[in-house]
């Protein structure tokens, strides 16, 4: 008889060496590799482009009012996840302590898919963010150049908008910027050569 599978433990995510990204998601330990350029380039520029949400509001220079951080450690429960990027509304957190992962859920996730992480991201961290209230999640996927926004709507979650390509865009809960997603993607003749390169 075989035992039963142990749930991974905080301590089992320290030991993944510092090239993987480490998560535990329903007591699974699960590590995939750094982002390869693509992702890397659409997370970086998506960060760019709402920066003027990342300050104080009536501060100057954007609407402001958000938290915006690359690749923060969450805390949700039992689960452990790091998203691409998230973001807290800085009514529901106003100080940004120096901590090493948040047990706050983000009011804002983006979760940039590779072919290592998309099904993850799609089938078990969404159902997560909906558990925990996360308001607005994008999915972003560089190797078709698509983004997928969800609003949470009485705890399921609703789909309000898909674009792609080089469209110019308004997305919640962004909407107060206009964004060129054609910065969002690699020139196709890098993808091309890149394809081997895919995580």
């Amino acid at each position: 008889m075989n035992a039963a599978p142990r749930n991974a433990t905080y301590e089992d995510l320290l030991r993944v060496p510092d090239n993987l990204v480490a998560e535990i998601v329903d007591s699974e330990l699960i590590t995939s590799p750094r982002p390869a350029s693509a992702h890397a380039l659409a997370t970086g520029v998506i960060h760019q482009e709402i920066g003027p949400f990342s300050r104080r509001l009536g501060g100057g220079g954007g609407p402001g009012g958000w938290w915006i951080l690359f690749e923060p450690e969450l805390h949700l429960g039992t689960d452990i996840l790091v998203p691409d990027l998230a973001g807290w509304r800085r009514e529901r957190m106003p100080v940004l302590h120096d901590v090493p992962y948040f047990d706050m859920a983000p009011d804002w996730v983006c979760e940039v898919l590779s072919t290592s992480t998309a099904r993850i991201d799609r089938t078990r961290k969404k159902p997560i963010y909906a558990r925990e209230r996360v308001s607005h999640l994008w999915l972003v996927d560089p190797s078709v150049h698509t983004l997928e926004v969800y609003r949470l709507d009485g705890g399921r979650w609703v789909d309000v908008g898909a674009y792609g390509g080089a469209e110019v865009i308004r997305a919640e809960p962004f909407a107060a910027i206009e964004m060129d997603m054609s910065q969002w993607w690699l020139p196709e003749e890098e993808e091309a050569s890149g394809e081997t390169q895919e995580n």
